[in-house]
This record gives C-alpha cells, structure tokens and sequence, in this order.
C-alpha cells in the first residue's frame, strides 16, 4: 500500500537545467490524484526557496514549505544540541543557516560547498577534529548529475576529513533513517506507505528502504546501468518519474506496460 510520495529533486525532476522528460506533467497527475507529496534533497548549494523557485521556473508547481533539505536538518540539530560549527558550505546556503552561532566553533558542520572546499578550510576543519571536536555532514553522496556531466559531490571530503582525522561523520541528510522518517512524518503517515523516488541507488533507495519504506529507482539523473541489482532487497525501477506515475495511478485492472508490471511484481514482492 503507498499512500505517500517523497520525491528527490536533482536527477528526478529535472537534468541540469531542464525537466526530466514528462516530469512537470507527472507531478500535476499526482497533485490531482490528492497523493501526499513531498520533495527531498540532499542538495547543498542553494537554499530551499532557491530550490523551489527554479523548480517553478521548469513548470512544477512547488513550494519551499514541502521541501526537505539536509542543510535545515542539520542546522536544527546543530542548535538542538548547542553546537557551534565551524562551516564549510556553499555561500548560496546562508538563508537556510542563518542564525548559527560560529564564534569559537564547538563542530564541524560541512555542505556542499563547490570552490569553498580549500585546503585551508579543510585543514581548518582538521584541527578542530583533532581536539575531539564531533564532525557533521549534510551527506557522504559520492557524485551529482550537473549539465555537463558527473561532478565530485561533498562525500570524497568528508571521507578525506575521516581518513585523516579518525573521526566519524553524523549525516543528516539521505540516507540517514532519520531523514526519510521525517519526511513521512511531515505526511503524517507510517514509513512503510511512503514511497520514495530517487535516481541515487545508495543514497534514495537503500536509503529509504533501510529506513522502512518503499522505494523505486528511475533511470535518470545519476543512474548508471547495474544500479538495479544493488542492495539485497528488491526494488522496483522505472524509465522516469512519468512512467513510476503512470504505475501508481494505474486503476486495478487496467493495462500497465510490461515494464511497470514486472516493477510493480518485483516491489510488492520485496517490501509491499
């Protein structure tokens, strides 16, 4: 039974700077279906509202207050927990931080930060691990789909500051449990009637089934062949988000395409 939709951004809904095929259409499907939606991302170079601004700009109709971003996550619990972090994130994320206290940094809080990740705010970040000081991440994805092809995502430098530091990374972003169960919270259902759609096999889709929720892979956005045998438990992979629309909202007893059957066989079998 899915009775909610968490949806991830980059790779999903758009490619670079355009919509996925079908993708804005899809979407308007699933607003008149009355499906619960939400949107998560581990994006980490702009602010939600920029997030949701440029998504309205390629046709979908989306507003901040339904997005789910890591940069929050953690800066809540940054202030939760009386943190004060030394930063290393991307100057675009200062609407969504804004309030942090800096002085004399008790952590160290890192983002996707693009150009920002120098070797002077790495070896910064070091030495405050080194005096015991806990590290935090928005996320550990290794790589991101950008118009011109795969870019290096903030996962090699938390792995870096790790391997040298000897400290252990808390995420806050996918594929932290915590994470995805925040999301079906904010729909107010049980994980387990979520669906989560997401063209990351680790960090969408282990992610959200290690959490206790369904999940299904598109080959879109990062998507490289092979990702469909990852894991050790099934999960149903679609063409696009159009085709895992069309799937959901097919009636009982209509025709469904060979490709979404065999998907819809294959997750009901696993975690349905």
């Amino acid at each position: 039974m899915i009775s909610g939709v968490l949806l991830d951004i980059g790779g999903v809904l758009h490619e670079g700077e355009r919509a996925t095929d079908g993708g804005p259409q899809a979407l308007a499907a699933l607003r008149r279906a009355g499906v619960p939606l939400r949107f998560a991302t581990n994006t980490s170079r702009c602010a939600r509202a920029a997030v949701a601004e440029r998504l309205r700009g390629l046709g979908y109709a989306v507003e901040a207050e339904q997005i789910l971003t890591a940069p929050r996550a953690a800066a809540q619990a940054v202030t939760e927990r009386g943190l004060r972090p030394y930063l290393i994130a991307h100057p675009d994320l200062e609407p969504d931080l804004r309030g942090l206290e800096t002085r004399d940094p008790s952590a160290v809080l890192i983002a996707d930060a693009a150009e920002q990740f120098t070797y002077r705010r790495l070896n910064a970040a070091f030495r405050l691990l080194l005096r015991g000081a806990p590290l935090l991440a928005v996320a550990r994805n290794r790589y991101f789909q950008e118009e011109d092809g795969l870019s290096l995502d903030m996962g090699p430098f938390v792995a870096a500051l790790e391997y040298a530091s000897g400290a252990e990374a808390e995420l806050y972003g996918k594929p932290a449990a915590a994470f995805f169960r925040q999301g079906a919270a904010e729909l107010g259902l049980p994980p387990h009637e979520v669906l989560m759609v997401g063209d990351d096999v680790e960090a969408d889709v282990q992610g959200a089934l290690a959490a206790g929720l369904q999940a299904a892979l598109v080959r879109t956005g990062k998507y490289r062949p092979g990702d469909e045998r990852a894991g050790d438990l099934p999960f149903p992979v679609f063409d696009s988000l159009a085709e895992v629309v069309r799937w959901l909202l097919a009636p009982d007893g209509a025709p469904v395409d060979e490709r979404c059957r065999q998907a819809s066989s294959r997750g009901r079998r696993g975690h349905g």
